[in-house]
């Protein structure tokens, strides 16, 4: 009994490590573009969700008040079509500036995936955007391949459909 309590123990110092480890060191999804519109009319159509379905090839679906500290309900889709359903919790909604959000595998600390929609007047009316997802947790290293291919290019293809949408309202 005595060699499993050991083990079991040593098991549980791997595996809290690699956690810290994973969570310290996040995988960072990063994707910008300038657009030639204001912040005012791109954040108009990054908040219209009910219009999603028409335009956005990345979040198909999105419901829910945007209240700081409340909940919404995305459907996303990878680039070979797989869709996703998740409850992320609202951490910021600044008019104008920023939509950020933090959606976990409970109990957390598995795969944890922070994600944020910044948004930066330039002098000539246009919009810079920034668009990027902060992933961490045990189970990340094993999904970095993955995320990289198939999440990445989605939101580049949501960036280039966002700005298509702001030009055109």
């Amino acid at each position: 009994m005595k060699k499993f309590l050991v083990a079991l123990g040593a098991v549980l110092v791997v595996v809290a490590g690699w956690t810290a480890y994973t969570v310290a060191r996040p995988l960072v999804l990063h994707t910008e573009l300038d657009i030639d519109a204001s912040p005012e009319q791109v954040w108009k159509v990054l908040t219209d969700r009910q219009a999603y379905p028409d335009w956005n090839p990345f979040i198909t679906s999105s419901t829910g008040e945007l209240t700081v500290g409340g909940t919404i309900t995305n459907v996303l889709r990878d680039t070979k079509g797989s869709e996703t359903k998740f409850t992320p919790k609202l951490l910021a909604v600044t008019p104008n500036q920023e939509l950020r959000w933090i959606g976990k595998v409970p109990p957390g600390a598995v795969f944890d995936g922070e994600h944020s929609f910044r948004l930066t007047a330039l002098p000539d009316g246009r919009t810079h955007l920034v668009q990027e997802e902060k992933f961490s947790g045990a189970a990340v290293p094993f999904t970095r391949s993955w995320l990289n291919k198939s999440i990445k290019p989605q939101f580049e293809a949501m960036n280039r459909a966002l700005a298509a949408r702001a030009l055109a309202k």
